[in-house]
């Protein structure tokens, strides 16, 4: 796998006191739309402009299947992954409808659906080189986007059984235990959510990740898409993007991404903390507060369509709202 070929931007410190300058111009008491404000200053840092803009957003939703629903940890059959592909592509699926309302496009691309990994629970789910070259190919398809323009990107998946992998990620990552991490996914049931518990401790215990190398823990236990995901992270993040995070299997690409690469932290923006238990715990670790808890479960890129609503709010108010020179408004209440 290549890295990024140029080093990653820090935040621009100057721009975004500027930002906060002009923010607390406006006709409302300093600080008082509170993380509105602090998103708008963001932005201003991730993508070194004044003013912000998202006006472009797309959504890039990758797919792949996982071999370890062979161990019965998923409440559906592999098959689906294939099926929601063709709904994706129909227009039919939740990601599509509110892509649609956020005046975002969505990009779908197939890392493995029908092919997918190796069972991780009885060996690596990937050849280190092939997941390398899934990075790649998440830093070519973002490429392929800011070719076009695109201001922002959110993230999104679809993959049956990819809460698996993406729940002995964080525990690897996060040093949190596997049943503090793991949770129903599409909603299994006790036996089943023990099973995937014992399955993912199986897969740790047999593949033995390192955090300290991550692309070799990837390759361990993670998944196709997620190695796309990464490279989507470390693509979008070198062309000073924000990066929307969706659920926890972007999140749980976000863990690698960031071991990989830390400077790509800035660039992220989460979404929302989905219901799955160890969402919370990598966001944490992340040090990524989410915009909005919405009890969502479902991927695809779901709540980081939401969350493009708060990003075009944060923009239109640093853009669209009067000053209290412009209004004749007085700053500060005459005694």
């Amino acid at each position: 796998m290549s890295r990024p070929d140029r080093a990653l931007a820090v935040p621009d410190e100057a721009l975004m006191r500027q930002a906060r300058a002009r923010l607390d111009s406006l006709t409302k008491p300093a600080g008082s739309l509170g993380r509105l404000e602090a998103l708008a200053v963001q932005l201003v840092g991730i993508m070194g402009r004044l003013p912000p803009s998202v006006a472009q957003k797309v959504v890039i939703t990758m797919a792949a299947d996982h071999g370890v629903t062979a161990e019965g940890v998923s409440a559906y059959p592999s098959v689906v992954t294939a099926q929601m592909m063709r709904n994706f592509h129909a227009g039919g699926a939740a990601i599509n409808v509110l892509a649609r309302q956020a005046g975002a496009r969505v990009v779908v691309v197939d890392l493995g659906v029908g092919v997918g990994t190796a069972n991780m629970a009885r060996g690596p789910a990937m050849p280190r080189a092939a997941a390398g070259r899934a990075v790649e190919q998440g830093m070519e398809v973002v490429a392929a986007e800011m070719a076009v323009g695109a201001d922002v990107i959110g993230l999104g998946e679809m993959g049956i059984g990819n809460t698996t992998s993406a729940s002995a990620l964080a525990a690897v990552f996060t040093g949190h235990p596997v049943a503090a991490v793991t949770g129903r996914g599409t909603g299994v049931d006790d036996a089943t959510l023990a099973r995937k518990i014992a399955v993912i401790e199986r897969a740790l215990a047999v593949n033995r990740p390192d955090p300290r190398d991550p692309m070799q823990a990837l390759a361990a236990i993670g998944g196709y898409e997620i190695a796309g995901l990464v490279g989507v992270i470390l693509g979008a993040a070198q062309a000073r993007r924000p990066v929307v995070l969706d659920g926890f299997i972007t999140g749980a690409a976000a863990l690698v991404a960031a071991a990989l690469e830390p400077g790509v932290v800035p660039s992220l923006i989460a979404a929302h903390c989905s219901q799955e238990p160890g969402h919370r715990l990598l966001l944490q670790h992340l040090g990524l507060t989410p915009l909005l808890d919405l009890q969502l479960r479902l991927g695809e890129g779901t709540g980081a369509a939401l969350a493009f609503h708060l990003l075009e709010a944060a923009c239109r108010i640093f853009t669209e709202m009067a000053t209290f020179a412009e209004a004749g408004v007085a700053e500060r209440p005459s005694c």
